[in-house]
């Protein structure tokens, strides 16, 4: 009788060493490269998990990722800007090594807009803004940049205000229209400013003035 019991005590120990082997046998080395679909690019630190589990791992900076996984694992392929796609690993594999190259679709993530305030609602915001002391330096300096007497004065001392320099660009501009697709007249050969020439020569225009 205590044989039968002894017997029965250790048949639970060896039925799990026995499907504790049986698990070893069917374990592969699972390695591969992550890359991307459309450049083939290495995915970087992409995480790859066994789906319902916490089994898994991450691809290294070259996109390479090696861990110990089982026939028929779902596994799932998951990294920042890319969709998330699975791979079943397939039964029957001859031997205990299975090699990947695995792609990844790029995908363009939306997040909602946030608008951060310094205060938490609008009236401490007011209340804030209404409190705000600005040094009168900074104010007196702005009023006498923009007072009416200076503007008058800078704009006294240029040579063309802004209604000038627009029509002298625009008469530019025509003149380059005018003469498009010829060569300008040459006034060498024009007798007309010749003569012009010789009239201010007489009447002394290049002489220098004191």
């Amino acid at each position: 009788m205590k044989k039968l019991i002894l017997i029965l005590f250790f048949i639970p120990f060896f039925s799990s060493s026995w499907a504790q082997d049986d698990d070893d046998a069917n374990l592969i080395q699972f390695s591969g490269v992550v890359v991307t679909m459309d450049s083939l690019a290495p995915v970087p630190f992409a995480t790859i998990m066994v789906k319902s589990t916490s089994r898994g791992t991450t691809t290294d900076y070259y996109g390479y990722f090696s861990f110990v996984a089982r026939p028929n694992d779902t596994l799932v392929f998951s990294s920042v800007g890319f969709r998330k796609n699975e791979f079943i690993v397939p039964m029957g594999l001859e031997g205990n090594r299975y090699s990947l190259i695995h792609s990844m679709l790029q995908d363009t993530v939306e997040l909602d807009e946030v608008n951060i305030y310094p205060w938490p609602t609008p009236a401490q915001f007011k209340e804030a803004f209404l409190a705000l002391d600005l040094p009168d330096d900074d104010i007196e300096i702005m009023r006498k940049n923009l007072s009416a007497d200076l503007l008058a004065e800078k704009a006294a001392s240029m040579p063309m205000n802004g209604s000038l320099n627009f029509k002298w660009q625009n008469q530019q501009r025509a003149n380059q229209l005018y003469f498009a697709g010829q060569y300008r007249p040459n006034n060498l050969l024009n007798p007309i400013a010749w003569a012009q020439f010789i009239k201010a020569l007489k009447r002394g225009d290049f002489k220098k003035k004191e």
